[in-house]
């Protein structure tokens, strides 16, 4: 009582309801049976919103892509999705939490994305996410990105079991990660340079692609007659699970410049890049699953929606024994599901933030601690 009693005086009158926010993160271990949780996405070119139930699942989401917005500069500029990201999040709240037939009363929690990302566009989102928890008296936990995705499967009927691999290969990044439970983590590779959707869009750009080029380079590799050129597997002619693809993104220029440059040169040379990079990814999840003892593989990211790599890995899989589990592809790219179901795991444990804004463009997956 004497607690509760300093905060409102400290607070005043208007803000007293204000308290429980507070309240709920010194209280960390207080642990919660069911609740709704808002989720927020806006870690780069995507603003993404759900409303995630403890006990009946999803109840709705929805993404606004900036793809129309960026494309005419080939890639993402920064300013210009920090601003979209403001235009966009309120209405994409009020719609979601129409959709899912909810009002503020009924809302738990808020789960927004702090970090790895653009720093101007997560702190639109981190400074939505808390003012609501502020206006609301409700708790709010940061989640880590890669953490969002890494969850993304366990949004399907059928989810993976603990223990299990991961694959995180998206256009910022690409990790082998062994999972033991929610914030249980340990690195078992990633790549020392280019990550492979940054190489996808990277080579998509020498080949007079547009943008987003991951997909459009895959869309052109299906023209391509497989063999023509064959290029090299990085990094898989040695022990270990790191990756490398700055090389492989050299070697495909360099043989780009010595055909005629027609369209069925292209064609064919992003047929031969698309085989490399899922070559390569798939020999080092083989590698990790021996290397582990483990036979379920999780693979998630923007790249898990590439259609070479689920049909190779689904062959593989039954061919040797092990599972491998996606997330549907609406789920494969940044999202406000995945947030919200990683942060609605973490807030039924009590893992509360701090009431403060808090953004990092770069957080190690490591660094997160257990639920």
């Amino acid at each position: 009582m004497l607690l509760q009693n300093e905060i409102d005086a400290r607070l005043g009158a208007s803000l007293v309801s204000k308290k429980r926010i507070i309240l709920a993160y010194l209280h960390k271990s207080k642990t919660f049976q069911s609740m709704n949780v808002l989720g927020i996405e806006t870690s780069c070119d995507e603003t993404g919103v759900a409303v995630y139930d403890s006990q009946r699942g999803l109840l709705a989401h929805a993404l606004f892509s900036q793809v129309k917005i960026h494309a005419e500069y080939g890639g993402v500029v920064p300013e210009l999705a920090s601003r979209d990201h403001v235009r966009k999040l309120i209405p994409l709240i009020r719609k979601v939490m129409g959709d899912a037939g909810t009002v503020p009363g009924d809302i738990g929690g808020i789960a927004y994305t702090a970090g790895p990302g653009l720093i101007g566009a997560l702190l639109v989102g981190a400074s939505v996410a808390n003012s609501l928890a502020w206006a609301w008296g409700i708790p709010i936990v940061a989640v880590h990105h890669m953490e969002g995705h890494l969850l993304a499967p366990m949004l399907e009927p059928d989810p993976p079991d603990y223990p299990f691999v991961a694959l995180l290969v998206s256009g910022g990044h690409t990790q082998l990660v062994r999972v033991e439970g929610i914030g249980r983590y340990q690195t078992l590779g990633e790549s020392l340079d280019d990550a492979a959707g940054e190489a996808f869009d990277k080579t998509a750009k020498m080949l007079g692609l547009g943008y987003p080029g991951g997909p459009a380079l895959a869309k052109l590799a299906e023209q391509g007659m497989p063999g023509r050129f064959k290029l090299s597997r990085p990094m898989t002619d040695r022990p270990g699970l790191d990756f490398s693809f700055s090389g492989l993104k050299t070697q495909t220029l360099t043989t780009l410049a010595a055909t005629q440059g027609s369209l069925q040169d292209k064609a064919d040379l992003a047929c031969a890049f698309q085989e490399a990079v899922v070559e390569t990814l798939i020999i080092k999840c083989r590698r990790a699953l021996l290397q582990c003892g483990l036979k379920r593989l999780v693979v998630a990211g923007g790249v898990s929606a590439n259609r070479l790599m689920r049909t190779e890995l689904d062959q593989l899989a039954r061919k040797e024994g092990f599972q491998v589990f996606f997330p549907r592809l609406e789920f494969c790219t940044d999202n406000g599901a995945m947030i919200a179901y990683a942060g609605c795991q973490r807030l039924l444990k009590g893992r509360l933030m701090p009431p403060e804004i808090q953004s990092r463009p770069r957080w190690p997956l490591d660094e997160l601690k257990p639920a």
